[in-house]
C-alpha cells in the first residue's frame, strides 16, 4: 500500500458452521466495498473426504472435468472396460455428463463414491 493510503475493513458477518473444507465465510468491506472470504476455522477439521489429483502426464489417469458431485460409478476395480463404456456420471448446475472410457482397459482404481463432491481434475478413475 502506498504511503498516505488509507485502508477501512470492517466486518459485517460471519458463518458459525465450517463447510466441508473446515472453512467458515467472512463477510467484510473494504473501502465500502463488500467482500466474502472463506478462512480455516481454527480448531476445525475439514469433514469431506480429499480427492488425488490426476497426474495430467499419465494417460491412465481419468480426472473430473469440471467441479459437481458423482451420481454413478458405473465401474469397480479389476473390472476390464471397452471403449466408450460408460465410467462415472458427475452432475453439475443440474446437468449431468457421463464420462466413458477412451479405450479398452482394466480398471486399476476407483477413487469416488456416489455422492462425493469433486472439483476440477480430481481423479476419479485409474487405468491398469
Amino acid at each position: 500500500i502506498e504511503r498516505g493510503k488509507s485502508l477501512i475493513v470492517r466486518q459485517t458477518g460471519s458463518s458459525d458452521t465450517p463447510d466441508e473444507e473446515g472453512r467458515v465465510k467472512v463477510f467484510f468491506e473494504l473501502n465500502g466495498q463488500p467482500r466474502l472470504q472463506r478462512i480455516p476455522k481454527a480448531g476445525a477439521a475439514p469433514t469431506g473426504r480429499r480427492h488425488p489429483k490426476i497426474d495430467e502426464a499419465n494417460p491412465n489417469h481419468i480426472g473430473a472435468p469440471m467441479p459437481g458431485a458423482v451420481v454413478t460409478v458405473a465401474v469397480r476395480e479389476g473390472q476390464r472396460v471397452h471403449k466408450g463404456s460408460p465410467l462415472v456420471s458427475i452432475e453439475a448446475m443440474k446437468m449431468e455428463t457421463v464420462l466413458t472410457a477412451d479405450r479398452d482397459a482394466v480398471i486399476a482404481r476407483v477413487a469416488v463414491l456416489p455422492g462425493d463432491r469433486v472439483n476440477a481434475k480430481d481423479l476419479l478413475i485409474e487405468f491398469a
